[in-house]
């Protein structure tokens, strides 16, 4: 007996399960485009992309299009209505950390808004 070849298992769109992942497809290769100013601005900050920070900061800068700041909760029914399945934690250590890196901050009613400097990169990165 022989052994015949075994069809490829998927794990992924254009990756099969013996293939790595790679840096390149987690940071969004497959992403929308549209969310390239959201990763310019985490490049500005030093930070890597990941889809919670794509998802949480485009919660953010969206209310800030609106002229309000939102606080934890707020983000997190937002992204609960977009389908987003990310836990309540998550989405506050998310927060926190950006407020620690100086992407947003936090106000006296704990609610966050973008930082002046964070806001200027998305709208420069937004006007290319």
């Amino acid at each position: 007996m022989y052994n015949q070849p075994q069809p490829a298992l998927t794990a992924g769109p254009g990756r099969t399960k013996s293939q790595p992942v790679t840096a390149r497809t987690e940071a969004g290769e497959h992403e929308r485009p549209g969310n390239e100013h959201i990763r310019e601005l985490l490049k500005a900050f030093g930070l890597r992309t990941s889809l919670i920070r794509l998802k949480v900061i485009d919660a953010l800068h969206m209310a800030d299009r609106d002229g309000r700041s939102i606080g934890v909760r707020g983000v997190h029914s937002q992204l609960e209505q977009l389908d987003i399945p990310l836990s309540f934690l998550s989405v506050r250590e998310v927060l926190k950390r950006l407020c620690a890196e100086g992407v947003i901050s936090l106000g006296n009613d704990k609610c966050y808004s973008l930082n002046p400097q964070a806001r200027a990169v998305l709208e420069q990165a937004t006007c290319r």
